[in-house]
């Protein structure tokens, strides 16, 4: 029976978090109460997934384990397992996000995967698009303002039929946020993809397979999503959390 495991990419030189990323990874600061990654982990936890590989750069490794050990802080809600399980991949060098779960190959097996960026935080449930997963791949899209800025996908009559990444003259208004769903079928993709002008493996071009064989699906969020790439993102999703926890007692 296939299973779902999860990838989280944690790696990045985070620059436009600058000077606060010289001393730690930017998955490593606090979003108002807690790292940036626990949001991924525990968005992972609570649709069911309790084995999460995370892939990073060799010099940060050490402080993950420290602060999340095997996953003994995660407790699963709906199997009676005490514990999540969290292992360890490391991505030596930046060379792409498709290059980052194929460091995650011999994690997953048979299984198909869940890949999240680590410093993306999403307010959506992700439980039923999980849940429904049956083959190829699915993307979370979420409508934004500044296409150009963004990977763009093209949507008619429910269905992609164009990616563009970070196109000068976007074709929609739907941006590929860092949330995908795969199946085992994903690593026979990434071998077949060359690197990009920028030399490093594109999750686009993947993606771009799966929409070859007609088998690219999405999902579109409704709530906020936030992408800590700079501080001004950071400080952001910092005060939104702070009034949702206020709001929530």
């Amino acid at each position: 029976m296939v299973g779902m495991k999860a990838v989280i990419l944690a790696g990045g030189s985070g620059t436009r978090l600058h000077p606060l990323t010289l001393v730690t990874n930017k998955h490593l600061l606090p979003v108002f109460d807690k790292p940036v990654i626990y949001y991924a982990i525990e968005k992972l936890v609570d649709a069911g997934i309790t084995k999460i590989i995370i892939v990073t750069a060799p010099h940060h490794i050490d402080s993950f384990v420290k602060l999340l050990g095997s996953g003994q802080r995660f407790v699963p809600k709906s199997s009676g397992a005490k514990q999540i399980q969290i292992v360890y991949g490391i991505q030596n060098e930046p060379n792409g996000i498709a290059y980052g779960l194929f460091i995650a190959e011999d994690y997953i097996g048979n299984d198909d995967c869940v890949l999240f960026l680590g410093d993306n935080i999403f307010l959506d449930d992700i439980t039923p698009a999980i849940k429904k997963f049956k083959k190829g791949a699915t993307v979370f899209l979420k409508k934004v303002r500044d296409g150009k800025r963004f990977g763009i996908a093209e949507v008619k009559r429910g269905k992609i039929i164009s990616l563009e990444e970070k196109p000068a003259k976007p074709k929609g208004d739907l941006a590929v946020t860092g949330l995908y769903v795969y199946d085992n079928t994903v690593f026979k993709k990434i071998r077949k993809i060359p690197p990009s002008d920028r030399g490093e493996y594109e999750i686009t071009d993947v993606n771009k397979l799966y929409l070859e064989e007609n088998s690219l699906h999405f999902n579109i969020l409704e709530k906020e999503w936030f992408d800590i790439g700079t501080v001004e993102s950071l400080h952001t999703a910092s005060q939104f959390m702070k009034m949702k926890k206020r709001h929530e007692k």
